[in-house]
């Protein structure tokens, strides 16, 4: 059993390595929305300061939208950040997310000629429970061996696309996630990663404002400084498997009529994941750190995290980037092994898999559904459900549940007032608040139907909602609703110029 652990362990390395030494050096890039802000329209802005981006990692839209950028940017590199692949999901190879979303990917990927396919290690949806954002796994074993499971499964749908089209296959890449307040299980994260890689030949992003939000939420920033718990956290990472890092916003939520402050006057502040707001010097202090890794040598790009962000902004800060960064990037990425030839995957790995057992995947499923429960209620679960928290405290938690979240229903992707102000107004007239809302979302599991759009989500929910509470507003809900779905529709097509809208 040793034997074979470690064999598999060095057939993965191998495999990795092989697939990784195929990708070109992407140096210093952008992760980007095509539509927020317009794709187009940033290009023009840094080239007329004199910046070039290496390369554009292009956040999903639709495919037609996807041929449109390449149109627009023949020579651009541009490597693809998925969306909706729930591969730390027990159903993920059955459900739309496994079969739909992945047959979109493969096709956005094949659009973009990307070298990567990038995720996060984290889901929207699960057991049949929808959010709005992300929400890390279960950090287990069985989780990461769940995970390790999907991500062999979603490449070999990426290879296969390649091989009918006579491409290069994409690399799949998980993204380490951030904490948005908390996070769940019994292995570290380091372990839980090396867990994965451990199993499969897929490379790793590490998100430097992601890293902080772990220094942050599991309580780490009351034992040690942010140097020696990054020293600590990146020796027990799989450093040798990243092959790109990100840099993004961080940023206080706010609800509005809340304090911005609770809890310990004395803690860090309650930053959050946040890629419209400006990049904290501490990361980019924190970024140096990482790039000195001896265990960094499958690096090829390093990009800052855009969508939603002001051009001048990015401008602004992706100079600064480049200032500081590009001749240490360039010399990183030149230190790595040499590019070889991509050689076809070889059929040695299927032997050695160790899927997931019936009774394993059940018992992952139902850990999810007390997960769903933990993070969603503040009643009580028996003492044998609960998931354990990753140090931290429930006050964070309690931000999550009391704030965040009915936020996110509410007002996430859409603000319901602004979407159905017609309905609205007859739920306000019979004494309806929208709170009600909240509960409703999270009351019972639906079976998942289509590709996870949470703006679509919303649309049917509230529609599903009104009918039940408030019978009278059945024909206007349903009006406003399809009028909602085909602005939708039309607003995520491109136009042929630089005008291309949410």
């Amino acid at each position: 059993m040793v034997a074979s652990k470690y064999a598999k362990r060095d057939l993965m390395q191998s495999e990795f390595t092989q697939r990784a030494n195929a990708i070109p050096a992407h140096g210093l890039g952008l992760s980007v929305d095509v539509y927020s802000p317009d794709l187009v329209h940033l290009v023009h802005s840094l080239r007329d300061e004199g910046l070039q981006p290496g390369y554009l990692e292009v956040f999903k839209a639709t495919t037609s939208a996807m041929q449109w950028v390449r149109r627009q940017l023949p020579d651009m590199k541009l490597p693809y950040h998925g969306e909706g692949l729930w591969v730390t999901q027990p159903d993920f190879p059955h459900s739309c997310s496994g079969t739909q979303g992945v047959a979109e990917a493969c096709a956005q990927i094949l659009a973009l000629r990307s070298a990567w396919l990038n995720h996060e290690c984290a889901t929207k949806q699960m057991v049949g429970y929808s959010f709005g954002t992300y929400l890390p796994p279960l950090y287990t074993e069985l989780s990461a061996r769940m995970t390790a499971e999907n991500l062999a499964f979603l490449q070999e749908q990426v290879d296969g696309q390649a091989r009918r089209h006579e491409t290069d296959p994409a690399l799949v890449l998980l993204e380490m996630p951030p904490l948005t307040y908390f996070g769940c299980g019994s292995l570290s994260i380091p372990a839980f990663f090396r867990t994965v890689t451990d199993r499969v030949a897929c490379g790793l992003v590490l998100d430097i404002g992601h890293l902080w939000t772990v220094y942050r939420y599991t309580g780490a920033w009351g034992r040690q400084t942010l140097e020696a718990f990054a020293a600590e956290f990146l020796d027990a990472f799989p450093m040798e498997r990243v092959i790109e890092i990100h840099v993004a916003g961080l940023a206080e939520f706010t609800a509005q009529g809340v304090a911005q402050h609770m809890g310990d006057a004395e803690a860090l502040p309650y930053w959050i994941d946040a890629h419209g707001a400006p990049i904290p010097g501490v990361l980019f202090d924190l970024l140096a750190q990482v790039l000195a890794h001896p265990r960094l040598t499958a690096l090829k790009g390093v990009a800052l995290e855009v969508d939603t962000k002001p051009v001048a902004a990015i401008v602004t800060e992706f100079r600064r980037f480049r200032d500081r960064f590009e001749s240490m990037v360039t010399s990183v990425e030149q230190a790595g092994t040499p590019p070889s030839y991509r050689r076809t995957a070889t059929d040695q790995r299927t032997g050695m898999r160790q899927p997931l057992t019936m009774d394993e995947q059940a018992g992952l499923r139902n850990q999810y559904q007390s997960y769903v429960r933990f993070v969603t209620t503040s009643q009580a679960l028996p003492p044998s459900e609960p998931p354990s928290l990753f140090g931290g405290s429930l006050d964070n938690l309690d931000r999550y549940r009391g704030i965040y979240l009915p936020h996110e229903v509410l007002h996430w992707g859409g603000e319901l007032q602004d979407m159905f102000p017609r309905t609205c107004s007859v739920l306000a007239a019979a004494h309806l608040p929208l709170e009600q809302f909240v509960p409703f979302w999270f009351s019972r599991p639906r079976p998942e139907q289509e590709d996870y759009d949470f703006f679509l989500l919303k649309i049917d929910r509230f529609v599903e909602f009104v009918m039940q509470a408030c019978p009278s507003a059945a024909v206007t809900v349903r009006e406003e609703a399809e009028e909602l779905r085909v602005a939708y529709r039309a607003a995520n097509e491109p136009t042929e110029s630089a005008e291309v809208r949410a």
